[in-house]
């Protein structure tokens, strides 16, 4: 496997630093900092962007040349709930969508702390909503998402089938963040190989996760903590994941239960990558690699191939 991406690991250790600092950097710098985040990965190249009101929510259409106009990518973007953007992922989601031939709209959902759970999964399933009634069929839709986004994507679908709407074609979380109990052995064993997440001074997730929830809120409620969801009646899930991040086993949990639902899953481990190391498309063979593993999974599951 090729070597990390250089860029996205020091950037992940200035947000870890950041992160660290007595007292922390506020939420106005942590965000601008977030907004660098896009810098890990090229412009694709022969991709329209349009800003568009996504039922009620705000939304970017990401159009590769010649990409199929009635096969769109659900795309929500990663930063823990408190930051990232349709901006700071657009090329990322765009090289996706060039690579599999489709459209993508990226969500610019609701963050915290300003608003907490369920602000987010409601942004997003009104997305989703909002592409059905553009005549857009659900088996021509794959949904995505990185990190938080990637817990989102699975919570979005839960949300969706619990409010009667037909399902996506696919799902497709990457580096998934689900428990937001933040429980899980790698956790404990990838500390000191996760740049974000972990080193000397490990950032505190526990607190991203009550910012979310709020005083009241409980981390097991399956609403927003999908491995305590019932994950009946999900379609096809292909989650990728890296070797070396602490919420590796979010993902393999969730593929685990999943499956005993009978749903198919497809976990592909990437050993010696960042988190979300997709974000380096154009510059990072290992980003570019998984790319493409992306489209040709999800291609034949839109009717693409």
């Amino acid at each position: 496997m090729a070597s990390k991406n250089d860029w996205l690991t020091e950037h992940y250790r200035m947000v870890n630093a950041a992160f660290a600092q007595n007292p922390p950097i506020s939420l106005e710098e942590s965000r601008d900092l977030n907004e660098h985040w896009g810098d890990a990965t090229t412009e694709p190249g022969g991709v329209d962007y349009v800003e568009v009101d996504a039922g009620g929510v705000p939304a970017m259409w990401a159009t590769p040349k010649g990409s199929a106009a009635d096969r769109v990518l659900l795309s929500l973007h990663g930063g823990g709930f408190i930051g990232g953007s349709m901006y700071t992922h657009r090329k990322m989601f765009a090289h996706i969508a060039k690579m599999a031939g489709a459209r993508a709209l990226i969500v610019d959902y609701r963050l915290t702390p300003e608003h907490q759970h369920p602000a987010q999964v409601n942004d997003t399933t009104a997305a989703y909503s909002w592409l059905l009634d553009q005549g857009i069929s659900a088996e021509h839709i794959a949904v995505t998402g990185d990190s938080a986004g990637g817990g989102l994507s699975i919570l979005t679908m839960l949300h969706a089938r619990d409010r009667g709407l037909p399902v996506a074609a696919a799902v497709m979380p990457l580096s998934p963040w689900f428990d937001i109990e933040n429980g899980g052995e790698t956790r404990t064993t990838n500390v000191m190989t996760d740049s974000i997440f972990g080193g000397e001074t490990p950032m505190n997730l526990g607190f991203l996760s009550q910012i979310l929830l709020g005083e009241h809120g409980d981390p097991t409620d399956p609403a927003i903590n999908a491995l305590y969801a019932d994950l009946s009646g999900l379609p096809p899930v292909y989650i990728q994941a890296s070797g070396t991040e602490m919420i590796l086993d979010d993902g393999l949990r969730l593929a685990a239960l999943a499956e005993k639902e009978g749903v198919e899953v497809k976990v592909e481990i990437f050993d010696g990558q960042e988190h979300t190391w997709q974000m380096g498309a154009g510059r990072s063979p290992a980003a570019d690699e998984a790319i493409r593993k992306l489209a040709e999974w999800v291609r034949p599951r839109l009717g693409l191939d």
